[in-house]
């Protein structure tokens, strides 16, 4: 699964939005009513342009702006991507620029405001002004937290309103006409990348990052109530004739907030050529317009195809929209997406996942957040597609154990806290600063190696109370105050780890309640030295299922998570529901007889008692596959009904006996976890016949195992 999946919606009203912008160049309802080509061109379409910034802030910088990332290479491929589209579109458009002579008299400095701020071409500003407002929020976040960065943006919106719709109102003040008239030397709008586009890019990073998706009604309601708004404000400023240009208003911001809610709450198929098709609408409309206007000169039919203003948007929308096609079934379009279920894979169940997130979210107490362990590709299941999954349910935190797994979520834009629960060596320690990863500092010393690196870290102190791993432990207090004394420790947390939270005996009970005394002494005594500890978090999948009362600020939980717990009897007793989120697959490479006698696989462990029909999978331990499930131990489900595993199992193949099972073919799937018709096997019968536990299990998955989140 990609965010296409889940983000539809944005898709088809890109193509919605390239239209309203061919409605703003052509004025298709002049013929009927000029207050209802106002209302249409310069209300209800002023919210295209928004939209497209809003989603390239959606996707491209929540990780600048809330975790930090240093990582510019997603940005600055958006700009080369989005700068050699301008330069394209420049070349297109110069012969009717020179056509209609607007590079004459030009000087050196306006060709530099046509480049940088308006465009060379009347509707090519968009391109300028994306490029330079990535460039302004993502300079804010280096330096700023979130909120000021938004509250610049929205300033400079203001600062630009007063040159657009709002002029008028600044006009009869001198210092302030001084001012604009100054600034108008420079570009001809303030809609552009400096005080029109940072808002929208900021505004949709922020809802790219909360991933928290409002009450539709809400949103709805919102956004109907925000256009009345905007008509009442249009019209007003328009009766009194303030407007030097009419695409920025007070009321626009609200309204696209509740307008891109409702999108991203829309879960619709994705459409990527429509993102393709919108793009080339919106380019090209401009040079259809020539194109119908000459066509009507050339024909006699300007009363009909320019002077009627609808037939007019009409003709250049469709021409538009048919180049648009044609330019995206152009071959360098064409991504052949390879595909993931040809020898064995991994299916991901995101529904399953949400409802664990869903069940475990509801154990926590207030104050209370996950953050999820997606350590050892996220125990089998894949990182980057569960934590870009957890990003969009509203999960914030996350935790892996080595900072090479941190790096690889941000590579892939993951957000938020990213904690690193292992070591770090010290020649790694600038990675955590580039990808904005918090280390956990595992003792006192290892908290003077990290001081001495000489340059700000983000850390959670660990406790150790009684697991004996990592941690300083819990009675060396001086040392523990040693620690928040270092000046380049940036303390964000200080946790601990239960060790028999799973454990039911009287022994285990209390050994668990000293644990958790023995961390919050620490605290206490943090506390009354003068040292703050932002984040405290205790427990991880069995402790907040048993000990829910112990989560603190985060609850780490792992195994949960995946639908899963370590074993049946933990299933058992968990006491919650959970939907195993993992089902492996595998095709049937090839069927045939095996004849009572002969002998089968690697050191000839399986010979036919009698004629049996076998078939050969293609997965085996190179996969993850325990080999310890040969012979007979394990099986697979093959067309409903299991199919044991005979001899050995290989790396890269097993052979199972299907002489039950009728009409089994060559590229036929079998199940090696999951269901299949009534049967099921899952990841805790796996581990009972290995003879360990389902965390071994999964965690050993292979990594040439496709991966699909469905």
């Amino acid at each position: 699964m990609t965010k296409d999946k889940q983000y539809g919606g944005l898709d088809v009203f890109k193509l919605i939005a390239a239209l309203l912008v061919i409605c703003v160049h052509t004025s298709p309802l002049t013929i009927f009513s000029a207050n209802a080509d106002f209302f249409l061109t310069r209300i209800v379409a002023r919210i295209a342009v928004p939209f497209f910034l809003m989603v390239s802030g959606f996707f491209i910088l929540p990780q600048y702006l809330f975790a930090g990332s240093r990582d510019t290479r997603p940005l600055v491929r958006f700009l080369k991507k989005t700068a050699f589209l301008y330069a394209l579109a420049i070349v297109i458009y110069l012969p009717v620029n020179f056509y209609a002579g607007q590079f004459k008299g030009l000087d050196t400095a306006n060709v530099i405001r046509m480049v940088l701020f308006d465009g060379t071409f009347y509707h090519l500003w968009y391109l300028p002004a994306v490029i330079l407002g990535d460039m302004i929020v993502f300079l804010l976040s280096r330096k700023l937290p979130p909120k000021v960065v938004m509250a610049v943006s929205l300033l400079l919106y203001g600062i630009g309103l007063m040159g657009d719709s709002y002029f008028g109102a600044i006009s009869g003040v001198p210092v302030l006409s001084t001012a604009y008239d100054a600034m108008f030397h420079v570009f001809s709008y303030t809609r552009n990348g400096l005080f029109y586009a940072p808002v929208f890019l900021a505004m949709g990073a922020w809802l790219g990052h909360s991933s928290r998706i409002r009450n539709v009604k809400i949103s709805a309601a919102g956004f109907a109530l925000s256009m009345v708004l905007m008509t009442a404000e249009g019209f007003f400023l328009h009766h009194l004739g303030w407007q030097r240009h009419d695409s920025m208003y007070l009321t626009l911001l609200p309204c696209m907030y509740f307008l891109y809610q409702l999108l991203i709450a829309w879960e619709q198929k994705p459409e990527p050529s429509f993102r393709i098709i919108s793009t080339w609408i919106y380019l090209s409309h401009p040079l259809f317009i020539v194109v119908v206007r000459g066509m009507a000169k050339a024909t006699g039919l300007v009363g009909v195809l320019v002077q009627n203003s609808l037939i007019h948007y009409l003709a250049v929308s469709a021409l538009s929209i048919l180049f648009a096609v044609l330019v995206a079934k152009l071959p360098i379009f064409k991504k052949k997406k390879a595909f993931q279920r040809g020898r064995a894979w991994i299916e991901l169940d995101r529904t399953a996942l949400r409802h664990n997130v869903k069940a475990l979210r509801a154990l926590l107490p207030n104050g209370c957040e996950l953050m999820p362990a997606v350590k050892t590709n996220a125990y089998g299941h894949g990182a980057v597609l569960i934590s870009r999954e957890l990003n969009r349910l509203g999960v914030n935190a996350l935790c892996v154990a080595t900072v090479r797994e941190g790096v690889e979520l941000r590579k892939n834009s993951i957000t938020g806290t990213i904690l690193v629960l292992g070591y770090t060596h010290p020649k790694d320690f600038s990675l955590l600063r580039r990808y904005h990863l918090t280390q956990t500092v595992l003792d006192f010393s290892y908290a003077k190696v990290l001081d001495r690196y000489g340059k700000k870290i983000l850390v959670h102190v660990k406790i150790d109370t009684g697991m004996h791993r990592l941690g300083e432990r819990s009675e060396k207090i001086e040392e523990i105050s040693k620690i928040f004394e270092c000046r380049n420790l940036n303390i964000e947390g200080i946790f601990t780890h239960l060790c028999v939270a799973d454990e039911t005996s009287s022994e285990s009970i209390a050994f668990t309640h000293a644990q958790a005394k023995a961390f919050y002494d620490v605290v206490a005594e943090l506390h009354q030295r003068g040292f703050a500890c932002p984040k405290k978090h205790i427990v991880s999948s069995d402790g907040l299922l048993y000990y829910p009362e112990l989560a603190e600020n985060y609850a780490r939980v792992g195994i949960a998570l995946y639908g899963v717990l370590s074993t049946r009897a933990d299933m058992e007793r968990c006491g919650i529901s959970l939907e195993p989120v993992l089902t492996i697959k595998a095709r049937i490479a090839l069927v045939k007889d095996l004849f009572q006698g002969e002998a089968a696989g690697y050191g000839l462990q399986f010979v036919a008692p009698q004629n049996i029909k076998i078939a050969v999978v293609a997965i085996g331990y190179g996969d993850g596959i325990p080999r310890s499930l040969s012979c007979g131990v394990g099986s697979v489900l093959v067309h409903g009904i299991k199919a044991p595993i005979i001899g050995r199992i290989c790396m890269d193949q097993m052979l199972v006996d299907i002489s039950n099972i009728p009409n089994v073919n060559v590229g036929d799937v079998a199940v090696i976890i999951g269901q299949s018709g009534d049967e099921k096997i899952t990841a805790c019968d796996i581990a009972e016949q290995a003879g360990t536990i389902t965390n071994e299990v999964l965690s050993r998955l292979g990594q040439r195992l496709e991966m699909l989140l469905i």
